[in-house]
């Protein structure tokens, strides 16, 4: 499957700090692809560079086929940006929000079809002000797809939410990537990363330390002599939690 997105030797310091120390990896088209660190690894960092955000040290990534460095306006046509917090004016309806995102873009939208997507119709006259922090993310993941997007960045995208808003987001972030979206995405949620990501790049002081999908990454692992106390259940307390309360969406704050 042909790259959509090409990064190599990528670099950024800060100071003192190598925040981003030649990382390279690529990503295909409609393939989610995971960036998993601790704290301080680089990797919003790395986003950030992709996104047109924070100029780049040294390195290129290059976006179907477009250099982000010497063409970040076209590139900024090419992408959708969810933030790890996202903000909208409290006081304006939704459709209104779906409107001016697509303005900025020059496009003129079905605001109503775009929140149908997301699970949102029924609340098109309802102000932001009145949204769940799941409805909030839903919200935001629709503005970023206003413009028909070739990649779409996601930074952390659940933290936060429930676990019936926390599923139902990743049931979004799939099907986004079936409709031939390159997705990236940072998480530190593990389980999150297994379930979603078609491969994963793990990062630690600025570099990539290991990058492959996440069932050969556990291979490797085991085959390097990894053992653990094994206790196998056919269920998790998420699933207790989510079969006792429903796995609806909750329409409430």
């Amino acid at each position: 499957m042909a790259s959509m997105i090409e990064v190599k030797n990528l670099k950024k310091r800060y100071g003192d700090k190598q925040a981003v120390d030649g990382v390279s990896f690529d990503v295909k088209k409609g393939e989610i692809f995971g960036i998993l660190g601790p704290n301080g690894a680089g990797k919003t960092t790395t986003l950030e560079m992709m996104e047109t955000l924070r100029p780049i040290d040294s390195g290129t990534v290059i976006i179907d086929g477009i250099n982000v460095a010497k063409d970040p306006q076209a590139i900024k046509y090419l992408i959708g940006v969810q933030p790890q917090s996202p903000a909208f004016q409290d006081k304006t309806k939704l459709t209104e929000v779906i409107e001016m995102f697509a303005a900025a873009y020059g496009e003129k939208v079905d605001p109503l079809q775009f929140l149908r997507d997301v699970d949102l119709e029924e609340k098109a006259n309802s102000y932001v002000e009145s949204l769940s922090g799941g409805q909030k993310q839903r919200l935001s993941i629709t503005t970023a797809l206003v413009h028909g997007p070739k990649v779409f960045f996601l930074d952390e995208p659940t933290t936060g939410l429930d676990p019936q808003a926390r599923r139902n987001l990743w049931e979004l972030i799939e099907k986004v990537r079936d409709r031939g979206i390159s997705v990236i995405m940072t998480t530190h949620y593990m389980d999150e990363a297994e379930v979603l990501c078609d491969r994963i790049a793990v990062m630690d002081n600025g570099k990539i330390v290991a990058i492959d999908t996440p069932k050969n990454l556990i291979k490797q692992l085991l085959k390097r002599g990894f053992k653990k106390e094994q206790h196998v259940e056919q269920a998790n307390l998420e699933d207790v939690f989510i079969d006792l309360t429903g796995k609806g969406l909750r329409e409430g704050a």
